[in-house]
């Protein structure tokens, strides 16, 4: 008698390739340190230019620049390092080799957001220890507002991955995705109020910056680690969170959906 062989399920699949795509993230110094030490490097800069101004209620500049430094570093985890990836990986045939396996392309989608959640995960605990201990930033200790870190981090965290994966198939080498992807990614950095304080930003910028997602990962970022009173200086005096669940909601859903339609496991001179 034949013994029926049952595959394991996709997310069985998806939490083995997470566990695998950890361990080589961690094999490549380079890219660690670019992930982990980009955004504690800019807030170390940014608290150096601005050292001796303050944005009201004693808020220091390496606090007010804390939330937003916090939000790039996921969306450089996310978006940038999963659509550079990605083509790399492409570009070099290892798609093509795991194409041949039974992983189906949710069970590779789950491995890659499962490695930003992770690699998000810990570069947050080390910004906020270097940003806490060295750079004298307040750290909030309202239960209410670490329920809200939780669900913009996870929706954030998703969103950028599953667009990362999306826009991985606009490179067409795996040699120009850095020269693609970080264009790109500046200009949403430029934009979405990580650098600049948003409400100074020109109105038509606004406008753009709050069509994806960035935006409202950032201004989410501001309403847990700035004190309340600094709605007020948001575009219509409020955090807007509901608007902000709701936008990087819908990306995440739309992101999902052109990901899987427009993934490819091979370069397009493969045919």
């Amino acid at each position: 008698m034949s013994t029926l062989h049952v595959l394991p399920s996709t997310f069985k699949v998806g939490l083995s390739r997470t566990k695998l795509e950890v361990k080589e993230f961690f094999r490549e110094r380079e890219q660690l340190i670019f992930t982990f030490f980009f955004p504690i490097v800019f807030l170390a800069i940014f608290s150096a230019v601005f050292g001796g101004t303050t944005f009201g209620g004693g808020v220091t500049a390496a606090t007010y620049f804390t939330p937003g430094m916090i939000a790039s570093g996921i969306f450089l985890s996310s978006f940038q390092s999963l659509s550079i990836s990605i083509a790399i990986e492409r570009d070099q045939d290892v798609l093509k080799r795991l194409r041949g396996t039974p992983m189906s392309p949710q069970s590779y989608f789950a491995g890659k957001i499962g490695l930003v959640l992770t690699t998000s995960i810990m570069q947050f605990a080390l910004l906020l220890l270097v940003a806490g201990l060295l750079l004298d930033v307040t750290i909030p200790t309202e239960p209410e507002k670490w329920l809200r870190f939780v669900w913009i981090f996870i929706l954030g965290t998703a969103s950028g991955s599953v667009l990362g994966i999306a826009f991985s198939v606009v490179p067409k080498s795996g040699k120009a995705a850095s020269a693609v992807v970080t264009p790109v990614v500046l200009l949403l950095q430029f934009m979405s109020g990580v650098y600049f304080v948003y409400s100074d930003l020109p109105g038509w910028m606004q406008s753009i910056a709050s069509v994806f997602p960035l935006k409202w990962l950032a201004q989410g970022m501001r309403s847990v680690f700035l004190p309340d009173d600094f709605r007020f200086t948001e575009p219509g005096g409020t955090w807007q969170l509901g608007t902000g669940a709701i936008v990087l909601s819908l990306w995440l859903v739309v992101g999902l959906v052109i990901a899987q339609r427009v993934f490819r496991w091979t370069r397009r001179d493969a045919g």
